[in-house]
């Protein structure tokens, strides 16, 4: 049985991700705003992928005989020094994003949660591809600086990423 500590830090999370969307879409507006359009397009994908991973927690709780508690969210940034600045940030909070599902993690195993252990297993998983994916491309974009050609072909490649919502969640 899930207890009051473990559902609250769920909940806390379900509100994080509703965050996190919110901060990707103020990124897409940034990159939309400087006309880059497929780094836009990148980052309104991240969004619906954290409203996914949103939604997962939230119908997660009400599995487990929860409430959810839906909670203000505060505004995100929508001032970036550059793009750079923008992919910095993302993947400094895709670690935060991280430390908060091994906090998750750390207090169902303390609880012997066992179900929610496997739930949250996903979560760490999707994790290290999250993180793997803004790494990679912040050192793209690092060594576009200065050179526009290539970072608009780099545009031109983010233009195409769609969400596919997993088959394995």
């Amino acid at each position: 049985m899930i207890s009051e500590k473990l559902f609250s830090q769920l909940n806390e999370q379900v509100n994080f991700e509703f965050y996190s969307s919110y901060t990707y879409l103020g990124m897409a507006a940034y990159a939309e705003s400087i006309d880059l359009s497929g780094f836009a397009n990148f980052f309104r994908v991240q969004a619906q992928e954290e409203l996914f991973h949103a939604m997962k927690l939230y119908d997660y709780i009400f599995q487990k005989n929860g409430m959810v508690k839906l909670e203000e969210i505060a505004k995100p940034e929508n001032d970036y020094e550059n793009i750079l600045d923008a992919f910095q940030r993302g993947y400094n909070h895709e670690q935060v994003v991280t430390s908060r599902f091994y906090e998750l993690a750390d207090t169902a195993n303390e609880e012997r949660e066992h179900a929610t252990i496997s739930f949250l297993k996903w979560f760490i998983d999707e994790q290290v591809e999250e993180e793997n994916t803004f790494n990679s491309l912040l050192k793209k974009v690092r060594r576009c600086e200065g050179n526009t050609a290539a970072l608009y072909m780099l545009d031109e490649e983010l233009s195409t990423r769609v969400f596919t919502p997993p088959t394995n969640a």
